[in-house]
């Protein structure tokens, strides 16, 4: 057999994949579209990048297969091709942080209260949702309805401040948002603290609960 040939064939493949990743641009929409499919405006105004580069970079990603694009109305939506997708970022995320010691000095500097004994591990939900505790998604409505933890409720962080009085004193509330490096989570969690409420941040977020097959659930706002 060939085995030269096909092993020279063979690897360029596999580095089309890396190749589409090599960019922490690209990462970055494919954490976003993790969340939900977006069109290339709602993209760039999340990235801060110009429509152009936005549809270069996702051009790349689609030219790997990584991203796939359908129409709705005048705009082209962008969404992952495949849940594969999500596992191979977190996976390399992963890796990341087990060999890079600058993410943990990161972590430590802009998330410094993850520190506080504050922060639940995934496995330990159902219990609390079995003693009553309320599940807090910030994100987006819009990620919200695309995809969410089972029974969660949601309110962006960006309206939170002026709704705390809606939610239950008499309950412990478990915040998460789009993932171990998003902010919202934290910054509602802190918001609701200093109100008063009982109140821990999920470890991880959507993406990380998704991929372990945890419940979920797709629809609108509860």
């Amino acid at each position: 057999m060939a085995h030269r040939n096909f092993k020279d064939r063979l690897y360029p493949q596999f580095a089309r994949i890396t190749q589409a990743l090599a960019s922490e641009k690209r990462l970055e929409l494919v954490d976003l579209l993790a969340q939900a499919p977006r069109h290339v405006d709602a993209l760039a105004q999340e990235t801060e990048m110009s429509l152009a580069n936005v549809s270069q970079h996702l051009h790349v990603l689609r030219h790997a297969n990584l991203v796939e694009s359908a129409r709705s109305g005048n705009m082209i939506v962008y969404r992952l091709a495949d849940p594969s997708v999500v596992n191979l970022w977190l996976a390399l995320r992963g890796v990341a942080e087990s060999r890079l010691a600058e993410i943990d000095q990161l972590s430590r500097e802009f998330l410094p209260g993850r520190d506080n004994g504050q922060t639940l591990p995934r496995g330990d939900v159902a219990g609390l949702l079995r003693s009553n505790a309320l599940l807090l998604d910030v994100r987006p409505g819009p990620e919200f309805e695309s995809g969410h933890l089972r029974g969660a409720m949601n309110i962006p962080i960006e309206e939170l401040s002026a709704k705390v009085d809606e939610l239950p004193r008499d309950r412990k509330i478990i915040t998460y948002c789009r993932g171990e490096y998003c902010l919202f989570a934290d910054e509602a969690a802190e918001l609701l603290r200093s109100h008063g409420f009982d109140v821990v941040r999920l470890e991880g977020g959507w993406p990380e609960w998704q991929s372990e097959g945890r419940p979920v659930q797709i629809g609108g706002r509860k």
